[in-house]
């Protein structure tokens, strides 16, 4: 499995779980616990490190069921903000955003990888991700972000968007399998047969993120809220870090750190 480097931090290859900490400066998400006002992100983020966090994924636009529609202006100038407050404070920034112009904005900061719910089917995403030189994760989209159903279906998309790199010359990424409730059509089942099949993505030879921190399928099983969804995305995440994930992507940070420290002294690594 090549490695993904980012900011010269090792994903895969015989490396450590890395922990992703979410600064989420979305109102509207589902978690409305973990927002983060802009203006803060650079304080969250140096929380986040402080507990434990490899890197941290910025992102303004709420993705989960449901979510409101936002203007990409409107997603942009969060963007911006959040990371004008982060200049300076040395954390590693990946940012979450499937738009363009979006991403252009972003880009004009430092940086240090992006995360493409889009999975490149935007070309014009592809085209800045490729001329940034950036590493990239990349998530199981054909369309649209999440509309891979099923664990065949995402299997198949996952091998478009390794077609769509090879296509583009984008060597350092990172694979999403997409695990959660992204289009109508998707159920609960859909994500578990992703969750118990996941080691089947190592076939890729790709460095794996599990995201699944908090989210619906977990709190469907459980008859629980967001905010009472934690040990239970505890327990997906460090099966899924069993099963082959190289990068876990969390709200809590601490205690999912706390977690894959634990299961790293059980594997003896």
């Amino acid at each position: 499995m090549p490695a993904c480097v980012i900011q010269g931090l090792r994903i895969g290859e015989g490396s450590p779980v890395r922990l992703m900490g979410v600064i989420n400066c979305s109102p509207e998400s589902f978690y409305r616990g973990s927002y983060v006002r802009p203006e803060d992100a650079g304080e969250r983020a140096l929380a986040m490190v402080a507990d434990g966090a490899d890197l941290v994924d910025v992102g303004a636009r709420a993705t989960g069921p449901g979510s409101p529609p936002l203007p990409v202006a409107a997603e942009r100038d969060r963007m911006t903000e959040a990371l004008a407050a982060l200049a300076g404070t040395g954390v590693t920034v990946s940012v979450d955003t499937r738009y363009a112009d979006v991403l252009e904005a972003c880009l004009r900061y430092d940086v240090d990888a992006v995360n493409d719910i889009g999975g490149l089917s935007d070309p014009r995403v592809a085209g800045l991700v490729r001329d940034s030189g950036l590493p990239a994760t990349l998530m199981a989209s054909r369309e649209v972000p999440g509309d891979a159903v099923g664990f065949q279906a995402t299997l198949d998309t996952l091998q478009l968007v390794v077609s769509r790199c090879m296509e583009y010359d984008i060597e350092d990424y990172i694979l999403d399998p997409g695990i959660g409730r992204w289009v109508p059509g998707r159920t609960s089942e859909h994500d578990w047969e992703l969750v118990r099949r996941f080691g089947e993505f190592r076939a890729f030879g790709r460095p794996l993120l599990a995201a699944v921190s908090r989210k619906t399928f977990v709190g469907e099983l459980l008859g629980r809220g967001p905010e009472e969804r934690l040990p239970g995305s505890l327990a997906v995440a460090l099966l899924l870090a069993l099963e082959g994930a190289s990068v876990v992507r969390a709200h809590d940070v601490r205690e999912t750190r706390d977690a894959i420290a634990v299961l790293a002294e059980v594997k003896g690594k």
